[in-house]
């Protein structure tokens, strides 16, 4: 069926007031979107920021009385209502469409990552079914296709492996399909291990060979090749933490960095490594190494 859709143009201090009022007036769906193409890239924990200038779209069933709607939006708001636009759009199948975005993606010589709806391109090739669902990491993002295309071109027959914020579990799973013995996993996200957990068994990965930690139950012991692909500043606080995972002529790799962040980042773990040349895609770049 059709739907009536209102765009309003607010700021961050508006979002929850005007979010609780198109919610009461009825609407079936509120999303924020950036107005302005205005990246957010390193939110503090705890916190879910919004842009300068933040679009919210409601949707509303098509049969809703326009003026009606807005009139009651104006008295719940209690001032005038900021700029804004009312249309009529036609209904799709929105489900086809979300599935048609998302299509098979290679990552150097061997590794694809398959959404389920998909067969493999080359059915020979490394094939790892991943859904795009919790914002946990599909391969889509610079970050995670830097560290993707790192292990691909890693040998990793036999050897012990641990992700280091594992989020959807696509490092480790990648990992384990391209040859490691044992992938560890760990979070500070209950939701992120869950996550891991499914897509392993999606992909057919015994359990006892990717186990999966929060932080403060982590095992003790070190591993040939560490990956991380969290934020410029957890990296740079945590460079103890993770060097000592690394054993000593083992691999590392981390992203999550932005380009300006990176000789911050090299920094931190020049000491302790022979690194690389700093790879990049997109503003993005990864620093891998070999531990001295």
């Amino acid at each position: 069926m059709p739907w009536l859709q209102v765009r309003l143009a607010i700021s961050p201090e508006q979002a929850e007031t005007y979010e609780d009022a198109l919610l009461s007036v009825g609407a079936v769906s509120v999303t924020f979107m950036d107005a302005e193409d205005q990246p957010i890239y390193e939110p503090d924990l705890g916190t879910t920021p919004l842009w300068s200038r933040t679009h919210l779209l409601a949707l509303f069933e098509a049969d809703v009385d326009e003026a009606n709607l807005l009139a009651h939006l104006t008295l719940l708001t209690g001032g005038t209502l900021p700029d804004h636009q009312v249309e009529r759009i036609e209904d799709q199948d929105w489900e086809r469409s979300w599935m048609d975005n998302f299509q098979p993606m290679r990552f150097g010589r061997r590794l694809w990552i398959v959404p389920s709806w998909h067969a493999a391109p080359e059915p020979e090739a490394v094939n790892l079914l991943l859904d795009p669902g919790l914002a946990f990491g599909t391969g889509t993002h610079p970050t995670t296709a830097l560290c993707l295309e790192w292990l691909d071109g890693q040998e990793l027959n036999g050897v012990d492996v641990l992700d280091f914020g594992c989020g959807s579990g696509i490092l480790a799973i990648a990992a384990l399909l391209l040859g490691a013995k044992q992938a560890v996993g760990t979070d500070i996200d209950i939701q992120a291990l869950e996550a891991s957990r499914d897509n392993a068994g999606r992909n057919g990965i015994d359990p006892a060979r990717f186990p999966l930690y929060l932080p403060e139950d982590l095992p003790k012991q070190q591993a040939e090749v560490v990956v991380a692909n969290i934020l410029a500043g957890p990296l740079v606080q945590l460079a103890g933490t993770i060097t000592a995972l690394v054993q000593p002529n083992g691999r590392l790799a981390l992203s999550g960095i932005l380009a300006e962040q990176a000789e911050e980042v090299r920094a931190a773990y020049a000491d302790a490594f022979v690194l690389d040349p700093t790879a990049e895609k997109d503003g993005w770049v990864r620093i891998s190494g070999r531990r001295r």
